[in-house]
């Protein structure tokens, strides 16, 4: 096993024990205490754990993003359910932008009954995915490829998506707030969501119960800059009045 893989498997542990410990790590992956050492210490470093005596355990907070792999096996009934009622909004022969998150693949999975779609994207994932709807016509944006990510960013891929008009933009973030917009933890990231909004008749933002509330890194877009926002469950009556105050259609699972 490569370390890098070694480093993701004990994200994916993370995720489901909460905590980790060094000895165990050693004997389950046949490597000295030292190099499990060397490897939380890299995740420590990549603001993904906190060291704590004889093991680590998973940073809640973090400017700095998990890998794909284990944030796409995060909340996945509630992504779901949010990819369910955006497929809802979706007619035959649309075209759609949509971003690299996790989210967005569970919504191209629900699209996949659909006919006609032309999809542009920035996700590796969501090439992938679609990969067996030949029907469709799938357009990557390019770019600079992101390892954690699955991205495509960069500038090349802003110009990509600059010279497009589509039906709609899908987007997700990292965090929702009344008075910081939607923010994400990555410069390149957010600035392909925007240039995807920048090019939508109607924009779509797409995010879970978790987000509300929380400010990351740098900021994806104003409330004013979306015409609809998506989520899992019925948001609390602040976020409803900031919503209405923008004019913005918030659908919830009734």
């Amino acid at each position: 096993m490569l370390a890098i893989e070694r480093r993701n498997d004990i994200l994916e542990r993370l995720q489901e024990e909460k905590r980790v410990v060094v000895s165990e790590l050693s004997a389950a992956y046949n490597v000295s205490e030292e190099t499990i050492r060397r490897d939380l210490e890299k995740l420590e470093n990549d603001g993904l754990v906190v060291k704590s005596y004889g093991g680590a355990v998973l940073k809640e907070q973090s400017f700095f993003d998990l890998p794909f792999n284990i944030r796409k096996k995060q909340r996945v009934a509630e992504k779901q359910k949010i990819a369910r009622l955006i497929a809802d909004m979706v007619r035959d022969g649309e075209a759609l932008m949509l971003d690299a998150s996790s989210t967005d693949v569970y919504i191209a999975r629900a699209l996949k009954e659909k006919k006609k779609l032309t999809v542009i994207t920035n996700s590796v994932e969501v090439i992938v995915e679609l990969f067996d709807v030949p029907e469709w016509t799938v357009i990557s944006t390019g770019g600079v490829s992101r390892e954690k990510s699955f991205a495509l960013v960069g500038p090349r891929t802003d110009e990509v998506l600059s010279s497009y008009h589509v039906d709609k933009a899908i987007i997700s973030c990292k965090g929702v707030d009344l008075e910081n917009g939607f923010t994400d933890s990555d410069e390149q990231d957010a600035s392909s969501k925007r240039m995807m909004l920048y090019a939508a008749k109607e924009r779509i933002l797409a995010a879970d119960h978790s987000k509300f509330g929380n400010t990351a890194f740098t900021k994806v877009a104003e409330w004013a800059d979306i015409t609809k926002f998506v989520t899992d469950q019925k948001p609390e009556e602040k976020w409803l009045q900031k919503l209405k105050e923008h004019r913005i259609d918030c659908v919830f699972p009734k």
